[in-house]
């Protein structure tokens, strides 16, 4: 019975021994990569929070198991962003990403409190050894959308709904407005500041009171369905963004400048999964599917899309790109000589409007 004994303790000790290195050794290959995003709207935005959570679902269906994900609704551009993204990176979430402008200097601070954690902040331009920046060249097709505006007004004056004068959205719309302008040299393009990326009530105050003005185009820069919506409630006709707008407002959105955010998501998780992710700042365009140009509006003539497809050729193929001189600003002065092309760093900082604009960049 003493054999019998000891025989028993010596095999509850190595039992003990086994399981106290099996809770210290979990199978970290099996464990999902923690993923969170951080939106400054809602995905029921149907516009820039709902593509990003499109990008969300095609990154978790591309990776499986391998992945797991979550996300805030509308959070504020300020200090309690960093206390979201600093939960996050507490409660083991492995990668953040932070879907808006305003979040970039807090999640600049927030990635040097937590460098185990992979931060990605959409459209700003700091970085640390854990934090890099992502972004799509957004005036690409924007210009193209022009394109389609500039052929298809009848009064030559397109209204813009737009959030706020910083370079993102200036640049935007003078790719806009130079597209227009390649179709038809006398149109001009009306802006009206809403200081909101997302409030439906102010982006049709200002929709309506473009078209009060004789817009019979909108164009915006802006998160929801709303001026679209105003345009085809007046009988005229728009520009949608973000997403292909005509799917909720119908053929009146003649073309969309849209976002395809779900490669990136899938191949930036995969790098750090595999331990192959550094820091780096992405500006992808046209030629690498970042950005897109949804399906035309069966309103658009077909000489008009032919036209548009090839301009988008000679970007995608690098032979041009939108802002080729010659330029000129509000005041006639030459912004870019005929022959060049604008680096990268002074359209990501462009502070001026074309001529053909109307409306003030401050």
């Amino acid at each position: 019975m003493k054999k019998i004994g000891l025989l028993l303790l010596l095999m509850l000790a190595v039992g003990a021994l086994l399981f106290a290195q099996g809770a210290n050794e979990a199978p970290v290959e099996n464990e999902a990569f923690k993923v969170a995003f951080v939106y400054i709207g809602p995905p029921g935005d149907l516009g820039w929070t709902y593509m990003h959570d499109q990008g969300r679902i095609y990154m978790e269906e591309k990776l499986g198991d391998k992945v797991e994900t979550t996300f805030i609704e509308s959070v504020e551009e300020g200090p309690d962003s960093a206390r979201i993204m600093g939960q996050y990176a507490m409660q083991g979430y492995d990668m953040i990403f932070a879907t808006s402008f305003g979040y970039m200097d807090y999640m600049l601070e927030t990635s040097m409190d937590y460098a185990d954690t992979y931060f990605e902040h959409c459209s700003g331009f700091k970085t640390t050894e854990n934090m890099s920046t992502y972004f799509g060249r957004m005036y690409q097709p924007r210009y193209l959308s022009g394109m389609v505006a500039g052929e298809m007004t009848e009064s030559n004056i397109i209204g813009y709904v737009a959030a706020f004068p910083i370079p993102e959205v200036i640049r935007g719309i003078n790719a806009f407005t130079l597209g227009a302008q390649a179709m038809n040299p006398d149109v001009e393009v009306r802006v009206v500041w809403t200081y909101t990326w997302y409030d439906p009530v102010k982006e049709r105050e200002a929709a309506v009171a473009l078209l009060d003005a004789g817009a019979d185009i909108l164009a915006q820069h802006q998160d929801t369905t709303e001026p679209p919506k105003a345009a085809k409630e007046r009988g005229k006709l728009s520009i949608g963004y973000d997403a292909d707008m005509r799917k909720f407002v119908g053929d009146s959105v003649l073309v969309s400048p849209v976002w395809n955010w779900g490669p990136y998501y899938a191949a930036t998780v995969e790098n750090a999964i595999n331990g192959t992710w550094e820091t780096h700042q992405s500006w992808g365009g046209l030629a690498e599917d970042a950005v897109k140009l949804s399906d035309f509006s069966p309103l658009v003539p077909a000489d008009v899309q032919a036209a548009v497809v090839a301009k988008q050729q000679e970007i995608v193929s690098g032979a041009w790109d939108v802002f080729t001189g010659p330029i000129y600003g509000q005041d006639g002065a030459v912004v870019v000589p005929a022959g060049t092309v604008m680096e990268d760093g002074a359209m990501l900082g462009m502070g001026f409007f074309v001529q053909g604009v109307i409306g003030s960049v401050d």
